[in-house]
């Protein structure tokens, strides 16, 4: 076997230098928040129902906190992929995120900073020699304010090696009974009779106790039509969405062979959108085509991992209640959600303080697993609540 290479040279010209800011071309809407919560399978009417919203503290309809990633570029990785490296390509390895208000509402208009952070090298079991990068991105309001910070993880590595040394015995997408797919849906309620139990109500820290479980959120089986509904509610996945820049050409980057094509092209956007959608063409497409999803290293066609941060933010986000707060939340992805898996979220709160801030804060440790009991993702968040 030859030696594993990746060169990672240019990375270091490029840290701490701001790219481009990036920005949606129009105002956010009520339908961008609804499509949003449709496409996480996040069933919560504050997002999405206009009469149960209009009797909430807030009066109207409001973007959950994850919906932030709806509004960036490149579902925040730009910062966290930027830099050549030969024979590339990129999957997420997890997000930390900030949030400092206020919240998101129709009329809003939000602006992206990106900085590349810092990066090292690993080798891992997955594809040898692996760069672990990080990006910041910084989100602002119309009117300057800063009201959200995410440090994306991205995994860069040669897909080559990845496929030499990838277990084959994933391939194939398992089987559900009628009667195992009816389990799964009667599950999925216990998600969702937690959020309308808390309905409007204030959850306060006082009545929280170290030890509490939260309800566990069942999502799937996932599917290439899920994966695509959820790539479709990304905004700047619309065609002539964005004020589009050239920082993250696919090509520049070292992305390989046919996965260099660039999705959202500025120029031929404009001729033949088609031709720049990632959904079809382009280093994307590997979440909705097995052949491509083999092409990088992955046993099928797997979902997204800013959707799988989401997912937790709306996790933590439903438990808190319209009055709670996520304050902080890392987030680590081992493993992706793959067609024909079902999702299984848990979460426990793990610590109480208040902090330095006179803020009452509870901490809340989440993990993420499929229906074998692989863990794809943990998470550890502080969350504001009433006192």
């Amino acid at each position: 076997m030859t030696e594993k290479t990746l060169d990672c040279s240019d990375l270091d010209r490029i840290m701490g230098k701001a790219l481009t800011p990036w920005s949606l071309k129009d105002e956010l809407h009520n339908n961008d928040f609804r499509r949003w919560a449709q496409a996480m399978h996040y069933p919560n009417l504050l997002h999405y129902d206009h009469d149960y919203a209009a009797v909430s503290r807030f009066g109207r309809l409001v973007a959950p906190q994850s919906f932030t990633i709806a509004a960036a570029e490149g579902h925040g990785a730009c910062p966290a992929g930027y830099g050549l490296i030969p024979d590339s390509h990129l999957i997420f390895g997890g997000d930390e995120w900030w949030f400092y208000g206020p919240r998101l509402f129709a009329g809003d208009r939000v602006s992206h900073e990106k900085i590349p952070f810092d990066y090292v090298v690993k080798d891992t079991k997955f594809a040898g020699p692996t760069c672990f990068q990080r990006g910041d991105n910084n989100y602002y309001k119309q009117d300057g304010t800063l009201f959200a910070k995410q440090r994306s993880t991205a995994i860069r590595y040669n897909p080559a090696y990845a496929v030499e040394m990838a277990a084959k015995e994933h391939a194939t997408e398992p089987v559900w009974t009628d009667e195992e797919l009816k389990d799964v849906e009667t599950r999925k309620l216990a998600f969702i009779d937690a959020l309308h139990e808390l309905g409007h109500a204030k959850r306060h820290w006082s009545s929280v106790q170290v030890g509490d479980k939260i309800a566990v959120r069942v999502m799937g089986p996932h599917s290439v039509a899920s994966f695509a509904t959820e790539w479709r509610a990304y905004l700047m996945n619309l065609w002539g969405s964005a004020h589009r820049n050239t920082d993250c050409d696919p090509v520049k980057l070292g992305y390989v062979g046919e996965m260099a094509a660039w999705e959202m092209d500025p120029v031929l956007e404009k001729y033949n959108p088609e031709a720049t959608d990632g959904g079809y063409i382009g280093p994307s497409r590997g979440h909705m085509f097995k052949r491509w999803a083999q092409f990088v290293g992955m046993p099928r066609e797997y979902g997204y991992g800013a959707s799988m941060g989401a997912w937790i933010l709306d996790y933590l986000g439903g438990w808190a209640g319209e009055w709670g707060w996520v304050v902080h939340c890392n987030s680590q992805y081992r493993a992706p959600a793959l067609v024909g898996d079902i999702t299984v979220m848990t979460g426990e709160v793990t610590g109480k303080q208040v902090d330095d801030h006179a803020r009452s804060i509870v901490e809340v440790k989440v993990r993420m697993a499929n229906q074998l009991g692989a863990t794809l993702a943990t998470g550890i968040a502080e969350i504001e609540l009433l006192a």
